[in-house]
């Protein structure tokens, strides 16, 4: 009896799969070690897995950062209750530090937009209850200037929110929000610094479907708060009605 079409794709597939596999073995992205077959639908390692997940330090709700069992936290932590951020909470998937820096550093880089993207399914992956409890309605990355976007060649912020969206089922729009003002590297910037030269750096506009919205603002690094803050206010200015901030790391500065 001839097989059918579908039957011979499927067992062409299997095949070239085959050899694709022994040609250029599944490997982690971060070390680059073979995977073993029972981690083969997996992006990273799981010793990887392990360093990029080591975060189980109780974090202040509203900026992220990292408390003390016992703190109190009903009108923020100790290092965000005499800020006026323009977000509603924040939350991480871990510390700046360690592995998740250096693969942070990674995907600031041109070239690395599918490194951004793994790491942002495996950010989902971990965090999805945390996040799926904000309720929102809409996703939104941290925009680039444009001329730094030409620069490196894509947004990490937007990958790893199209990475979130995707996993939590929900509209990702980076058009909503934009950056109006180029500005300098914030690394070397004191906090006062920071504050000044962020200061009306995003415009945004809401669709009429998306005003009175709970929106997840996506960026890579929460330091200062500085840059979620002013994205936050351009957002409200538009109408939206609550922002909430996630981040891969929270930098303790």
């Amino acid at each position: 009896m001839p097989l059918r079409p579908s039957s011979l794709l499927k067992i062409w597939f299997t095949i070239t799969s085959g050899i694709v596999d022994l040609i250029y073995p599944p490997v982690c992205l971060l070390c680059e070690t073979r995977l073993p077959e029972a981690d083969q639908d997996e992006s990273f390692c799981s010793d990887c897995r392990a360093a990029l997940a080591t975060d189980s330090a109780e974090q202040c709700p509203l900026c992220a950062a990292t408390i003390g069992p016992h703190t109190d936290v009903s009108e923020g932590c100790p290092r965000c209750r005499n800020e006026r951020f323009r977000f509603d909470g924040a939350c991480r998937l871990g510390r700046y530090e360690g592995l998740l820096r250096q693969t942070i550093l990674a995907i600031k880089h041109p070239g690395n937009e599918v490194l951004a993207d793994r790491l942002g399914c495996f950010w989902a992956a971990q965090c999805s209850e945390r996040l799926r409890k904000l309720a929102c309605d809409l996703v939104v990355p941290v925009p680039l200037h444009w001329l730094r976007r030409w620069q490196r060649g894509y947004n990490q912020a937007e990958t790893l929110a199209m990475a979130l969206a995707r996993h939590l089922a929900l509209p990702c729009h980076a058009w909503v929000l934009w950056r109006q003002k180029a500005t300098l590297f914030q690394y070397q910037q004191t906090r006062t610094e920071r504050r000044k030269q962020m200061r009306g750096a995003f415009v945004a506009r809401l669709p009429r479907r998306w005003q009175k919205s709970r929106i997840l603002l996506v960026d890579d690094v929460l330091t200062t708060g500085s840059t979620c803050s002013e994205a936050a206010r351009a957002l409200k200015a538009a109408g939206a009605k609550e922002v909430f901030v996630a981040v891969l790391a929270r930098a303790d500065i």
